[in-house]
């Protein structure tokens, strides 16, 4: 025992370091076992997501706190110590530092959260989860077409919400408005042709076009945004080929690749139901003259 003693008097710095990791260890174990707790008794995902979240930030904070105050010995000296601290380490952990900052200001400003379909350093995907360094994101694109999952699990550090755009495809408006072009070969009746896109497109996007509208408006005054017009619309373009119609509609953000394959599934066996009054058209090429070849064939006689 009196060894022991004799050990403490003479490592007092020891000490205070093995203080400090049980003091640390015990705030980490603590955030850990709120954190089952909330997961076992709080059955909303979201909810209990959020709050897990919340508990994870509060804790890092009070280990900061708890770290600045056991060193510099007193409270007061907290603000002399946050500078020393930046000061020193600011150019090693910048990231770092950048990433928790991140972490608060997506939470705090709600740039998006876990469920939303964002674009963030040109990487796409559905995120999955967002913690205090990192989002979580299940990617789309990339070599599978349209929005479809690629299989990837990307990790993006949260320093990215300051370095550059962020796209949202789900906040506060979950529709996007996509289009496609059909080439209508010349001489097919065209308002037949016309009336036939417009009814398919309506009908099939009746229900989106019903949800966009209340929600738009309430994107138009929150934001300082015109308004604009969610129902389909048909634009006729003549080109040298073909009389074009540009379809332009809007749709579930989820479901561009299917609805669109929908809208052109019927609209192709109802112009096929037309018997020829509407034909799609395909790039062609028209012979106008063939020139004139002559061939002299000269017999050598010997």
């Amino acid at each position: 025992m009196n060894q022991i003693k004799h050990w403490i008097a003479e490592n007092p710095t020891l000490l205070n370091i093995i203080k400090y990791i049980i003091l640390v260890a015990f705030v980490l174990t603590l955030i850990q076992l709120i954190r089952r707790f909330l997961k076992k008794q709080v059955s909303d995902t979201a909810a209990r997501y959020k709050s897990q979240k919340g508990i994870e930030i509060i804790g890092y904070i009070i280990l900061i706190l708890l770290s600045f105050s056991y060193f510099t010995g007193n409270i007061k000296d907290f603000t002399l110590a946050i500078g020393l601290f930046s000061a020193g380490i600011a150019f090693t952990l910048q990231e770092l530092i950048l990433s928790i900052a991140g972490s608060l200001y997506i939470f705090i400003v709600k740039v998006y959260k876990p469920g939303d379909r964002i674009e963030i350093n040109g990487i796409k995907g559905d995120v999955i989860d967002v913690d205090s360094i990192y989002t979580t994101m299940m990617e789309i694109g990339q070599w599978v077409s349209s929005y479809n999952y690629s299989g990837r699990i990307v990790k993006l550090s949260n320093a990215f919400v300051f370095k550059g755009p962020i796209y949202n495809y789900s906040q506060d408006f979950p529709f996007i408005w996509d289009e496609f072009n059909l080439p209508i070969k010349y001489g097919s009746d065209v308002e037949l042709a016309k009336s036939i896109v417009i009814k398919i497109a309506s009908n099939t996007l009746s229900e989106y076009t019903t949800n966009s509208k209340s929600q738009w408006k309430e994107v138009v005054n929150k934001y300082y945004i015109e308004d604009a017009l969610v129902d389909p619309t048909l634009a006729i373009t003549l080109t040298d080929n073909w009389i074009q119609f540009n379809l332009r509609y809007i749709v579930d953000y989820k479901k561009r690749r299917f609805t669109k394959h929908m809208l052109n599934d019927e609209i192709h066996n109802e112009i096929k139901k037309t018997k020829g009054r509407v034909t799609l058209a395909s790039t062609t090429l028209e012979l106008i003259k063939i020139p004139e070849v002559k061939i002299n064939l000269k017999q050598d006689n010997k």
